[in-house]
């Protein structure tokens, strides 16, 4: 990419403190203490700022109410929860051996539309601002940018069918000069590029570029939302799964696939034309952060379940496993009983790391002061490990065992960028990967359409099996969200939920220091070689922070602010 040439990041000097809180851009509520030294992070904790409390929320209810109550956890990972929800009890009640294929199709289709809405609004909408100057827009050249969005789109493929032409790129950048000139900035108010800013390095066509498909992004995930909506009934917090299945008998017809069909094309010409060549034009002018901002170890449940798969997740298309110390050679079997949950240093009542099975939640805050306590959040590790979670280390350990798919896209990236498997390892890395995870799974969208339609064409119409309340059970749903492994586990007394845990990937990856002491996968990956230019201006620690895609409000929940007691509710 012409002008997009990797620099040094350059580097404030002294030691300094610096808080971001709140960190916007994400999902809740969540602050960031660093120490930073002659420019570099030395030291960081990363704090969630509200209550936990939907596990005691769901005590002595119907567990076939638990995916109500979860997916109203926040307005973006409602299915995600829905359906770990219901797979849990299916799981539970053992209907998860009999899923109708269509049923399992369907879900997946929900889920694919949820990933591609969630992936482009993350990288346009919460991400691209870490990296895109948006003011600088002002100074680019209009025919050389047409020019570079030509080139950069026939990266992926050779015809795109989305090109941003002359006229639309004046209208933006009219836009951006109106909107700086007026005072008036909305969203872009304290921006940390405006006035400029020394980690601000692309040239200023491709900052217009993306800013034009930022705004693009924001009509296109309509249609993904819209997606979602014909087999989910609504969106957000879908309506269509109960266990056993799925309730969408209109989602049989052809008017209702080929709506969904439509829509899904525009949304894969978007993702190979505009997203996927953004991600690689705005990474080449930033791939120093290929050496910053790395973790050690990775884990994913994979996704997407075969016929008949829904209790083996072996059989899902994007395979489960895990990788410590970076060794791509070596990707181990997902053992559930390694999960277990620690809440040393967070505000919870003092208590050995326990297995969610066994998990209690029980809140006991101290102050925001607290060095030792300091987050809502509880601790999970895989076997005593600080692991992370989410897109990249789907990717990941999909590389590693080979996944076609993932090899090629990979393979792909890492060559458009001139660098080796180790730059995943990266704030770069992981921005990459969820673009990766984007495309791989928007391509494979189209053979679970086609195998609906076959079991359609067959005649089988079941989407439903029957089953019973067992007095007493135990189950477990696993799900690879758009952040990461997600997974709710139930006990069941006397029909009722008697225990309900919720291990979700911000707690994963944003979570406190555990039993060991050891950082959190956020902590870890400040601490690596992450460059702070203006200790007032903090971007970097957003570009590894948002990385990850945090969503707070997944992890905690409500509590009085002036009483410190957790806020109760009747139901009339």
């Amino acid at each position: 990419m012409s002008g997009c040439s990797p620099k040094a990041a350059p580097m404030a000097k002294g030691k300094h403190e610096v808080i971001v809180d709140p960190v916007t851009r994400i999902e809740g509520h969540l602050r960031i203490e660093a120490v930073v030294e002659d420019g570099k992070i030395v030291d960081v904790r990363s704090s969630a700022q509200l209550f936990r409390g939907l596990e005691i929320i769901l005590k002595g209810r119907d567990p076939r109410d638990a995916q109500h109550f979860t997916q109203r956890s926040c307005g973006v990972c409602t299915y995600v929860h829905a359906l770990a929800s219901v797979r849990c009890v299916d799981n539970a009640v053992g209907v998860d051996k009999v899923l109708p294929h269509n049923a399992t199709i369907i879900r997946n289709l929900v889920m694919a539309a949820q990933f591609m809405h969630d992936h482009i609004v993350h990288f346009y909408q919460l991400h691209a601002l870490d990296f895109v100057d948006v003011a600088a827009c002002a100074e680019a050249d209009v025919d050389k940018t047409a020019e570079i969005a030509q080139a950069v789109a026939r990266t992926v493929r050779p015809n795109p069918k989305i090109v941003s032409s002359k006229a639309d790129l004046q209208k933006t950048k009219d836009t951006v000069i109106g909107i700086v000139k007026s005072g008036r900035l909305g969203i872009f108010t304290n921006a940390y590029f405006l006035g400029g800013h020394p980690s601000y390095v692309l040239p200023p066509e491709v900052n217009l570029l993306a800013t034009n498909h930022y705004l693009n992004a924001l009509h296109l995930q309509v249609k993904a939302a819209r997606a979602m909506a014909i087999f989910g009934a609504k969106n957000p917090h879908t309506q269509f799964t109960v266990m056993g299945g799925v309730t969408c008998y209109e989602g049989l017809t052809d008017k209702y696939i080929n709506d969904f069909v439509g829509l899904y094309d525009d949304i894969l010409d978007f993702i190979l034309d505009c997203y996927i060549p953004d991600l690689i034009a705005v990474a080449k002018g930033y791939k120093n952060w290929a050496s910053i901002g790395g973790t050690t170890n990775f884990m994913t449940f994979g996704e997407y379940p075969a016929q008949g798969g829904e209790a083996d997740l072996k059989s899902r298309y994007v395979k489960p496993g895990v990788i410590f110390d970076r060794d791509l050679g070596n990707v181990m079997d997902l053992d559930p009983a390694k999960i277990d949950e620690h809440v040393k240093h967070s505000w919870y009542k003092p208590g050995e790391p326990k297995h969610p099975y066994e998990g209690v939640t029980e809140p006991e805050y101290t102050s925001l002061d607290d060095k030792e306590r300091y987050s809502w959040m509880k601790a999970p590790r895989y076997d005593g490990r600080s692991t992370e979670v989410g897109p990249l280390a789907t990717c990941l350990v999909n590389y590693g065992l080979g996944h076609p798919e993932f090899k090629k896209y990979v393979d792909f990236v890492l060559a458009q960028l001139d660098v080796g498997p180790e730059a995943l390892f990266s704030t770069l890395g992981r921005t990459a990967g969820r673009g990766i995870e984007c495309l791989v799974t928007a391509l494979k969208t189209a053979d679970w359409v086609n195998d609906l339609k076959e079991n359609i064409a067959k005649g089988d119409l079941d989407i439903c099996k029957d089953w019973d309340m067992p007095s007493e059970a135990q189950g477990v749903g696993y799900v690879n969200a758009p952040r990461g492994a997600l997974s709710h586990w139930i006990n069941i007394k006397g029909g009722k939920i008697d225990n309900f845990q919720l291990v979700v990937p911000t707690t994963w990856n944003l979570g406190p220091r555990c039993d060991k002491d050891l950082p959190s996968p956020v902590e870890e990956a400040l601490m690596d070689n992450t460059p702070i230019a203006d200790p007032e201006r903090p971007v970097e620690i957003l570009r590894t922070v948002h990385s990850y895609d945090p969503c707070i409000a997944c992890g905690v929940h409500v509590i009085d602010n002036k009483t410190g007691n957790v806020a109760k509710f009747r139901v009339l």
